[in-house]
């Protein structure tokens, strides 16, 4: 079992930043593939995916949405991923949620089956 807990959303205007910040538990970390993704107002049923980072944080996939405005990376010895999140626009307002996973399953890493293990969420508002 992996709890992980986002942290670091809030009320933003546009143009300003946020660093998001997912803790995870377990001994095994260093192991997972992690993803960040958005459920915007209105959009209850599905996740949009925004950024996945690789075990060793060799490499990293965005969005086109987010894409030179956001950036994934994760420090293996605090059992954390961040979302540093420049240039926000009030369309960037969403929950924000961190999974992770062992194994795509045969799925793609930009769909939610991918992953096994899922965050709360944290509240990201920008104000326009």
């Amino acid at each position: 079992q992996v709890q992980l807990v986002e942290s670091g959303g809030g009320l933003v205007q546009a143009g300003g930043s946020l660093r998001l910040s997912c803790a995870a538990s377990g001994r095994t970390f260093s192991t997972y593939t992690m993803g960040w993704f958005r459920q915007a107002p209105g959009k209850e049923r599905e996740r949009e995916f925004i950024a996945r980072i690789s075990w060793n944080g060799g490499t990293s996939y965005y969005a086109d949405s987010v894409k030179g405005r956001f950036t994934i990376s994760r420090d293996n010895a605090k059992n954390t991923v961040y979302l540093q999140m420049n240039r926000l626009k009030p369309e960037d307002t969403a929950v924000y949620y961190c999974a992770s996973s062992t194994s795509p399953k045969g799925r793609s890493w930009y769909s939610e089956p991918a992953y096994d293990y899922w965050g709360q969420g944290t509240q990201v508002t920008v104000s326009s």
